[in-house]
């Protein structure tokens, strides 16, 4: 039981590869358009009706602050089984619904449970990611590109698995959003603990080494993904045996703990020499009473200095410190611009699809969600790679993405031959480098202490942009360019039915790119200290080593 413990090497990453496995399944919130259309025939429902319904989804997230609050109050298995608890049901009535087997419910409902499935994929994922990023600390923009990026994936994930196992069939589909995070989150309650970060430089190379080992391990599984949507259709043998093999890669990375408590139960001798030898060195260190009297006396200097004054950028905030700042207003609005239009896409590329022509969007859905992917696990570890190496303010690459997305919704709106899967691809892209690079920005610039909270305040963005952009912007032109359908529906076909909307999304991302650009100046002398800390680090451990 030892070699499993949460403290010891195999344990650690026993609970992360569980905490992988709650993020490949979490991202259940983003599949709204592979169900969205059954819900609109079966209920008669107007565009903007339909997209109220996603963004009830999405204000889900905005009690995400209940979430925040109590991940520094309750244990990370109470939060989990929350959310697993809650997205069984709100996903469950969206299933009895839609197979049938119950009459549709009222419209207020049905929003009801909508927001339930939103609301569960935030206790999710805020024990997931406060817990990780607690426990490696030091790596914090490959633990957000990880994890992110696992989460992007999930909603392939999901649509590929049920394309191969159900025909696409929306009922079945959402028996799988209710029932597998739950069974996967009882797992993770077991093994997912908060411990202590790594406090050297070998285990932070450990770790390093490892999170690349996981970072091949994810990039062939969305290759694969990647592999089966762009091969066509595909017959039921070889779906079936699709789904085997994408079972045994998510499965792959628990290789890993695996592999770790082997080595230390072969070589146990070995380990408890060096843990002896570590002891040694460091505790004639900690048993200078002259010193320790010293550090304590400057600890109480600091603590008076620190009544007196607002922390700076890069020390602990409380929430009130936090939302009194310019930067933390500047980060929640450049995330908006880029949340909240990639949210639109997202929501309604069932009827962008259906308007350019196309009877099956699903490769879409899977096209957004795979690039989503890359753009979080690439920026994740292109971030953290530039801040080791020169200092590079991290808010530089929301930058880059926002500039980018800007011209996918220049191509989209052109409705070019191909345009939707050119476009599909760059916002799924940066919508995944915003995720994963603000995840990692907010905690440097406001701290840990208080990061379950001030994740969650972010995250308030998914639903204020789903209701600015989704509910009103796309809702309001696409009804004002649909034809009235027998039963009370609506629909539009032609390039001019999203034309208006990608426009403004395009200037509102223009928008987006001034104020990141603004963000990576004011926090260059951050990322400055950060990157002269860990320099100064490695070259003492290096010295120390000789």
């Amino acid at each position: 039981m030892g070699l499993l413990s949460p403290t010891s090497a195999a344990g650690k990453w026993l609970g992360f590869v569980t905490a992988i496995w709650v993020q490949a399944i979490s991202g259940n919130n983003y599949t709204f358009s592979n169900y969205s259309d059954a819900l609109k025939s079966l209920m008669a429902l107007t565009q903007l009706q339909l997209n109220n319904l996603s963004v009830a989804k999405d204000v889900g997230k905005a009690f995400g602050l209940l979430a925040g609050i109590a991940s520094d109050r309750l244990p990370t298995s109470v939060i989990l089984l929350i959310g697993s608890i809650e997205g069984f049901i709100g996903y469950g009535v969206q299933w009895l619904v839609v197979s049938r087997r119950i009459q549709p419910l009222p419209y207020w409902a049905m929003c009801v449970f909508m927001c339930m499935g939103g609301n569960s994929t935030t206790w999710m994922n805020t024990a997931i990611l406060v817990t990780c990023i607690r426990n490696f600390r030091k790596n914090r923009g490959p633990v957000s590109g990880i994890l992110k990026g696992y989460v992007g994936l999930s909603t392939a994930i999901f649509t590929d698995l049920c394309s191969a196992l159900f025909s696409d069939d929306p009922a079945k589909f959402l028996v799988m959003l209710a029932v597998i995070p739950f069974v996967v989150c009882l797992t993770a309650i077991v093994f997912l603990r908060e411990i202590p970060p790594s406090s050297t430089s070998a285990e932070e190379n450990d770790e390093t080494r490892i999170f690349s080992v996981i970072n091949v391990l994810a990039v062939i599984i969305a290759l694969y993904l990647l592999a089966f949507d762009v091969t066509g259709a595909h017959g039921r043998l070889l779906s079936q045996v699709f789904a085997a093999v994408l079972l045994v890669l998510l499965a792959s990375p628990i290789s890993i703990p695996i592999y770790l408590a082997l080595k230390n139960f072969i070589r146990p001798s070995s380990d408890s020499k060096s843990m002896d030898i570590e002891r040694n060195v460091t505790e004639p260190l900690l048993s200078k009473e002259p010193v320790v009297e010293a550090e304590m006396e400057k600890k109480v200097e600091v603590m008076e200095f620190v009544e007196k004054r607002r922390p700076v950028l890069g020390e602990e905030h409380t929430i009130l410190e936090a939302l009194r700042t310019m930067d933390f207003w500047i980060l929640f609005v450049s995330f908006l611009c880029g949340v909240g239009t990639g949210l639109t896409v997202m929501n309604n590329m069932g009827q962008m699809g259906l308007a350019l022509g196309y009877t099956d969007v699903s490769m879409f859905v899977s096209l957004t969600s795979i690039w989503g992917f890359f753009g979080r696990i690439l920026s994740g570890w292109i971030s953290e790679y530039f801040i080791k190496k020169a200092g590079t303010p991290r808010p530089i690459w929301n930058a880059a993405s926002q500039i980018l997305m800007a011209v996918g919704y220049g191509l989209m709106a052109m409705a070019m031959p191909g345009s939707l899967y050119v476009g599909s691809i760059v916002v799924g892209i940066c919508y995944g480098v915003r995720i994963a690079v603000s995840v990692p920005t907010a905690s440097e610039l406001f701290g840990l202490k208080y990061y379950g909270l001030i994740y969650n305040i972010l995250i308030l963005n998914l639903p204020l942009g789903s209701f600015l952009f989704s509910g009103l912007l796309a809702g309001f032109l696409y009804d004002s360019q649909a034809t009235r359908t027998a039963g009370g529906g609506n629909t539009c076909l032609g390039a001019h039915c999203y034309r208006l909307v990608f426009v403004v999304m395009a200037i509102v991302c223009i928008i987006g790119f001034g104020l990141d650009v603004l963000l990576a100046i004011r926090t260059k002398s951050i990322y400055s200290k950060i990157y002269a800390s860990r320099r100064s680090k490695k070259t003492s451990s290096v010295s120390n080593g000789q």
